[in-house]
């Protein structure tokens, strides 16, 4: 690796560096040189980072795409950068819009935006506005650590219950149960589904690849608890890193079926822009014997790059490699007796907020 940056592992932490951004013409930033930073590496392992919160005061909080490759047209992110620290997370390159690095920056860095209930209600109270299922948990989990203090998504969730608007979750988290009473009531009225990750069942494949997320076997029992509720729950294999995480396809298919799960889905692992040097970084602190086979490989399935940022072929890959991942992926969905078809949330019970006068009827 390249001995002119930082490459201390930090306990808990999943990027092996703070690589500062290079599309913005930054500067990179060095040590002080100080007595202090000698102290920390006497024992040759830096120490462990401290989170910190910051608070963010967006002006609107719905995000809206027109991506072809995914569900949903709408977002909502209670907060800015991930304490999971899962290296291969393709939003890591959004923190270098605060002149902050992808790497360990985006994972204890935090920004958080305790507005966002606020700001929900008054958008979904705007005249004309055309309700459609929001997202959330599409560029940083809702459910990370801090959301233990913040308890913004949560709040959230009782702006949308209140309007009875349909929601979508996605997260690494067994810290979702929090909000079962909320989920549960709003599934009852067809309002509500949970998408959840599992990379890896292996703890020690999870413990470099995504620290601070929970453990494989508490997201599963999460997985049967929110089934139990009545809740429609999906599993998600993203990313699918080979060499890595793909023997496991099989594995998580199945216990997924075992534990309910409506549907499962999976994708190749992405690396765009600051996340590719990251990962590469990644692979040689943690498989160094395997990280040019990694590579080729992943190159083999984004068309000879390290990403393709194309619609259409972005989510699934390309070559035989990916044709062997999605062959292997059907396979597996028939014996767990998965067939995936999709839910669709009720959209025609939404009425908007009723803001400072009550409502009539």
């Amino acid at each position: 690796m390249d001995s002119g940056r930082e490459h201390e592992l930090r306990a808990g932490r999943g990027a092996p560096t703070n690589r500062t951004p290079s599309r913005f013409g930054l500067a990179a930033r060095d040590a002080d040189g100080d007595w202090l930073d000698e102290r920390d590496l006497i024992d040759g392992r830096a120490p462990p980072l401290r989170t910190t919160v910051t608070v963010e005061s967006p002006k609107t909080i719905i995000s809206r795409n027109q991506s072809p490759d995914v569900p949903f047209d709408r977002s909502v992110n209670p907060y800015r950068g991930c304490e999971h620290g899962c290296v291969y997370c393709f939003a890591r390159p959004t923190h270098a819009y605060h002149d902050l690095s992808p790497g360990q920056d985006f994972e204890s860095r935090l920004f958080a935006k305790p507005d966002a209930p606020a700001l929900l209600r008054a958008e979904l109270g705007k005249r004309g506005y055309e309700c459609r299922p929001l997202a959330f948990g599409t560029n940083t989990d809702p459910y990370q650590p801090i959301e233990r203090d913040w308890r913004i998504t949560r709040a959230c969730l009782e702006v949308l219950r209140e309007c009875r608007h349909p929601i979508t979750i996605t997260t690494k988290s067994a810290r979702v149960l929090d909000d079962l009473d909320l989920i549960a009531g709003m599934a009852a009225d067809g309002l509500a589904a949970v998408m959840m990750s599992v990379t890896s069942l292996d703890p020690a494949i999870a413990r470099t690849l995504e620290p601070r997320a929970s453990h494989p076997e508490k997201r599963l029992a999460a997985v049967e608890a929110l089934v139990a509720a009545g809740v429609p729950t999906f599993v998600s294999i993203a990313p699918v890193i080979p060499h890595v995480t793909d023997h496991e396809i099989e594995a998580i298919v199945a216990r997924a079926g075992a534990a309910g799960a409506r549907g499962v889905f999976f994708m190749p692992v992405r690396l765009p822009h600051e996340v590719a040097p990251l990962f590469r970084d990644w692979l040689a602190a943690h498989h160094p014997e395997r990280a040019g086979k990694v590579m080729a490989t992943v190159r083999s399935i984004r068309g000879g790059r390290d990403n393709d940022p194309n619609f259409f072929t972005r989510m699934q890959g390309q070559g035989p490699w990916a044709d062997l991942i999605r062959a292997r992926f059907r396979i597996a969905c028939v014996k767990a007796g998965i067939d995936n078809r999709r839910i669709q949330l009720r959209c025609d019970l939404f009425r908007p907020p009723a803001g400072d006068q009550l409502r009539l009827f």
